[in-house]
C-alpha cells in the first residue's frame, strides 16, 4: 500500500508539472502575437488577467489532485484598493502563482532571464512584466506602473528564501515605496514544505497534500530611510514566519 501511495504521489507531481508546462506554452504560443498587434496598455490588461484565471485554474486542479491545500483567499481584501507594493517572502517557486491567482492588477519585478524563458517571457512581457537586470530602470518602471494604479509584487529577498524560512533582504522594496510614496503592505507565505525551493529538484516527490497559507501581514509607510525599513522589515518578517514543519 505504501509502494502504490507513493507511485500514486509521483504521478500526481509529474502530471501537475505536466500541465503547467504546457498551458504556458499554450498562452505563449497566443500571447507572442497579441504582444504584436494589441496597443501596449490593453495587453497589459489582457496579460495580467489571463494570469490571474490560469494561475487560479491551477492552483485549483492542484486542490483537486491533491497535490496541496491553499488557505490564501486572504489577499482578497487587496482587489480594487489601489496602488501597493506587496513585499512577500518566498519559499517557493508556487508563490507568485498564488498572489497573482487571486489579483489581477498587479505588476511583477521579474528575473531578467525569466523573460528569455519560452515558458514565462512572452506572457511576462504582454503583461508589462518589470525585468530586473537594470536596478535604477527596474524601479523608474515600477513607480511608473504604481502611480498608474497597478499593485506591484516583489520579493524582498531577491530570489527564494536562503536559508529557510528567510534570506536577507535587499533595499529594493524599500527604496521603490521612497521613490513612489506608496505603502509596503507585506504578505506573509507558510508552508509545511520545502517544496520547489532553493535548490529543491523540480521531480523530488513531497509528502502530500502540502499546506500552503497566505496571511496578511502589517503595512508601512513610505519611509525616509530605505535603508532602515530594509533592516525593519527583516526583523518583522523574522518574527512573524512560523517555522517550517518536518513535511519535506
Amino acid at each position: 500500500m505504501q509502494t502504490l501511495y507513493h507511485l500514486s504521489c509521483a504521478i500526481r507531481l509529474r502530471f501537475a508539472l505536466l500541465v503547467l508546462g504546457v498551458g504556458c506554452l499554450l498562452w505563449t504560443a497566443l500571447a507572442f502575437p497579441l504582444g504584436l498587434v494589441l496597443p501596449k496598455r490593453r495587453g497589459m490588461w489582457l496579460g495580467r488577467w489571463m494570469a490571474t484565471l490560469g494561475f487560479r485554474a491551477y492552483i485549483w486542479l492542484l486542490r483537486v489532485i491533491g497535490l496541496g491545500r491553499f488557505d490564501i483567499t486572504a489577499l482578497d481584501a487587496l482587489r480594487g484598493t489601489g496602488p501597493l507594493i506587496l513585499a512577500v517572502n518566498h519559499p517557493g517557486l508556487l508563490d507568485a502563482l498564488m498572489v497573482l491567482s487571486r489579483l489581477p492588477n498587479m505588476t511583477c519585478i521579474f528575473k531578467a532571464s525569466l523573460m528569455r524563458n519560452p515558458l514565462w517571457g512572452a506572457g511576462a512581457r504582454l503583461a508589462g512584466y518589470i525585468r530586473n537586470d537594470q536596478f535604477l530602470e527596474s524601479v523608474n518602471l515600477a513607480v511608473g506602473e504604481l502611480q498608474r494604479g497597478s499593485q506591484l509584487l516583489l520579493f524582498p529577498e531577491g530570489t527564494r528564501s536562503d536559508p529557510m524560512p528567510l534570506g536577507e533582504l535587499q533595499i529594493g522594496a524599500a527604496y521603490v515605496s521612497y521613490r513612489s510614496g506608496i505603502a509596503i503592505q507585506t504578505i506573509i507565505i507558510e508552508q509545511d514544505s520545502y517544496f520547489l525551493g532553493k535548490n529543491w529538484p523540480w521531480l523530488k516527490r513531497p509528502e502530500m497534500p502540502m499546506q500552503f497559507r497566505i496571511r496578511l501581514g502589517q503595512r508601512f509607510d513610505p519611509p525616509t530611510n530605505p535603508k532602515v525599513l530594509t533592516q525593519t522589515l527583516q526583523a518583522y518578517f523574522q518574527s512573524e514566519i512560523k517555522p517550517l514543519s518536518s513535511n519535506q
